[in-house]
């Protein structure tokens, strides 16, 4: 009898699981690090900077790539780059602009307004508006566990915006709800737009391509960017870069060899712990925490999200459980999540 492969293990420390870590440990810090820096910069300014700081280490490893690529030919053929073009290059374009641009913003704007642990929360609500839109415009209908997890999400928005903040500064407030629900609207959209275009662009391009077309829609914020780094002290200067190479290049990263590795369902269930790491994160380096009201209600955005994109596992008659047949949440990590149909699709053109 064969035994399964392992997973690639350090230290007795399985490798994925280590990537997953890394990951949801990076993207929940990118909460805490904004909501620090909105005293140091403005919303638009601190999304160039960000983008800026991660289109430079992406290309860096799309290049990187492709001549790994080219070695591995071992000829003077060329190598296929597929770069897109037409329609899923201008798919490509509008992801980066709603995902990267557009929810950047958004998302700087709104904890201006919330603390860190309730803007994770909000944020949160994502895959619930994309199976929203995929029943509405896809055709899969409004089933039983999503209509119940949209109820139970949306009271859990109701009390966070009841709930305010228990620090005095982080004054959670209407407008900040509301722009976290924004940015969350935005985050489905990218999600969506992406889905179309990873039918023929690889994930790695389409994520270098739309942080680098988010990078340009937010140039307009380039000279408020240059005026208020001029007066920034080198740790909020630090703090903006580490948001583009750590949150989002690095974590891109290890989200996508996690994925590739790992069971879809675990790392959907894995990504519910980002808005509980913030909390902590956002409690012991900037002294901030929601209400009991509000943390009451992040639990049932959590548990709507998960009811609505069936995590939980189902008991059959006779006591057998299976497996929750779920979806990937998204978080912070344009292109990850559909590392696995981009990687399916590229097999099948190559055997044809």
């Amino acid at each position: 009898m064969t035994s399964r492969p392992s997973s690639p293990a350090v230290l007795g420390v399985s490798l994925p699981a280590l990537a997953a870590l890394v990951t949801v440990v990076l993207w929940a810090s990118a909460f805490v690090g904004i909501r620090a820096l909105g005293e140091s910069f403005s919303p638009g300014a601190m999304a160039f900077l960000r983008l800026l700081a991660a289109v430079l280490p992406l290309t860096v490893i799309v290049l990187a790539v492709r001549l790994r690529r080219r070695s591995v030919v071992g000829d003077d053929r060329p190598v296929t780059t597929r770069f897109p073009r037409g329609r899923p290059l201008m798919l490509v374009i509008a992801y980066g602009v709603a995902w990267f641009a557009g929810y950047t913003i958004l998302l700087n704007w709104a904890e201006q307004h919330l603390d860190a642990g309730t803007a994770a929360l909000l944020v949160n609500l994502a895959p619930i508006l994309v199976a929203v839109a995929a029943g509405l415009f896809f055709g899969e209908g409004f089933p039983r566990h999503l209509v119940i997890g949209m109820t139970i999400a949306f009271a859990g928005v109701v009390l966070i915006a009841t709930g305010g903040s228990a620090t005095t500064d982080a004054h959670a407030d209407w407008l900040g709800v509301l722009l976290g629900i924004a940015a969350a609207v935005l985050y489905a959209a990218g999600v969506l737009i992406q889905k179309s275009a990873l039918r023929t662009v690889d994930a790695l391009t389409a994520t270098w391509l739309g942080a680098l077309a988010g990078l340009v829609a937010t140039l307009p914020f380039a000279p408020t960017a240059v005026s208020e780094l001029a007066r920034a002290d080198a740790s909020a200067i630090v703090a903006v870069i580490y948001l583009g190479v750590g949150p989002t290049a690095i974590a891109f990263s290890t989200w996508a060899y996690a994925l590739a590795r790992t069971d879809a369902g675990a790392m959907a269930a894995t990504t519910l712990v980002v808005p509980a790491i913030v909390i902590v994160m956002s409690w012991a380096l900037l002294d901030e925490l929601p209400t009991g009201v509000g943390i009451v209600g992040g639990v049932l955005c959590i548990g709507g999200v998960a009811i609505a994109r069936r995590l939980f596992p189902r008991t059959r008659r006779g006591g057998r459980v299976d497996a929750a047949r779920s979806h990937p949440v998204i978080d912070e990590a344009p292109g990850a999540d559909l590392e696995t149909e981009s990687r399916v699709a590229d097999r099948s053109a190559t055997s044809t």
